[in-house]
Parts: C-alpha cells; sequence; structure tokens
C-alpha cells in the first residue's frame, strides 16, 4: 500500500483530500505547515508528497527542496492558487514533478497521483502463480507465459499490483482505459471475461479475478 504525505493548512481541503484518497486505498498522514511536513518527510516513509505552496511558516517552495534534497527521488505534488506562468516555472524548479491549481476536480488530482505512482512502483509484481513483468510487458501463469491484449495486460497488471484489494470500477477505467472515460463499463466486463478464460479460470467460480458486487474487482493470490 501506497503512503502519501499531504502538506495543506487549510482543513477544507485536507481533509476531504485525505478521505478520498483513503478510499482509493492509499495510507494518507496530513500535516498543515513546513516544519512538521519536513519532520516527517525525513522519516522517507512516503511514496508522494503533495505540498499547498502558501504554507505558515516555511513556504512550499521551500519545504520542496528541503525535501527533494533528502530524497531526491520521490515524486512531489504541488497544490497552488495561483497560475501564472512563473509561480509554475518556480514550483518546477524547486524540484516538483506535478501541480494542480485550485480549485481542482478530486478526480483529477487522483489521476495524477495514480500517474506519479506508476512511473515509481517495481518493474515486476508477482501474487500466487501469476507474474508481471512491467518493463517487457510480459505476464505469466507458474510456467506458461500468456497471449494477452494490451489492456488485458494493463488490466491484470493493475489487480497483480494490488492483490487481495478491491480495486474499484471507476479506478480501473481511469487507470486502463483513460481518466476522462465516459461510455459504458461493459467493456470491461467483456475484459474480465476474456482475462479469466486466458488464465484458465472457471466463470462461475473465478479463482483469482474476483467480482466484488457494486464495487470493483480483487486478485485473489
Amino acid at each position: 500500500m501506497a503512503r502519501l504525505l499531504i502538506v495543506e493548512d487549510d482543513e477544507g481541503i485536507r481533509v476531504p483530500l485525505t478521505r478520498a484518497l483513503e478510499r482509493e486505498g492509499y495510507a494518507v498522514d496530513g500535516c498543515g505547515d513546513g516544519h512538521e511536513a519536513l519532520a516527517r518527510a525525513a522519516a522517507a516513509e512516503h511514496d508522494l508528497i503533495i505540498i499547498d505552496v502558501g504554507l505558515p511558516g516555511i513556504d512550499g517552495l521551500e519545504v520542496c527542496r528541503r525535501i527533494r534534497e533528502q530524497r531526491p527521488s520521490v515524486p512531489i505534488l504541488f497544490l497552488t492558487a495561483q497560475d501564472g506562468e512563473l509561480d509554475i516555472v518556480d514550483g518546477l524548479d524547486a524540484g516538483a514533478d506535478d501541480y494542480v491549481t485550485k480549485p481542482f476536480r478530486v478526480s483529477e488530482l487522483l489521476a495524477r497521483v495514480r500517474a506519479h505512482l506508476r512511473r515509481t512502483t517495481v518493474e515486476l509484481a508477482e501474487a500466487g502463480d501469476v507474474r508481471i513483468d512491467q518493463a517487457a510487458r510480459r505476464a505469466w501463469r507458474g510456467a506458461d507465459e500468456l497471449e494477452l491484449s494490451p489492456k488485458e495486460f494493463d488490466l491484470l497488471a493493475l489487480l497483480v499490483r494490488e492483490a487481495g484489494r478491491v480495486v474499484t470500477r471507476e479506478r480501473i477505467m481511469a487507470e486502463v482505459w483513460d481518466e476522462n472515460w465516459f461510455g459504458s463499463t461493459k467493456t470491461l466486463d467483456m475484459h474480465v471475461s476474456w482475462l479469466r478464460r486466458k488464465l484458465g479460470e472457471d466463470a462461475s467460480d473465478p479463482r483469482h479475478v474476483q467480482t466484488v458486487r457494486g464495487v470493483g474487482l480483487r486478485f485473489e493470490p
């Protein structure tokens, strides 16, 4: 499970954003000022950090610079109420990987969080007898390599990475298809059916790819 740190002094933003991220399955820590942010970040426990630019005390740009010195590879995403070109450049120069301008849609921020975490995800994933090589885009069940379409591979890779946890249909459509997908999710049902067949599963009693009715899918090792 990925652990995130939100540094935002406005509880009206921090609290609902924390809840939204926790619903997505992330562990989330929050704080409201730069000094606490630096202390928490020093523990190097977080896989991604979200920082508000306008923090009291030490501002977000300075917090970002100091964290970047300690942790060169951790993804950092800025929240900013300013959308001028100079502010964006300052943020990126301070070491941020991305930014979202307030007011923002939670779905957009979640999509960016997922995208940055995917880039730092280990290339190999394994659950039970299923193995995924993300870089080579190859998958195996036991000793047998699976012949998968691009979407089948992406679907299986997501489920294996999240093995044992429910992945919502909305998250699957956003990550495997497109974050702006507005079409029917029937295409997901078809791909699940094809994927189960290629895994050699009984459609009426699947071992690995299980449906959690009204929520999404869970991969059982």
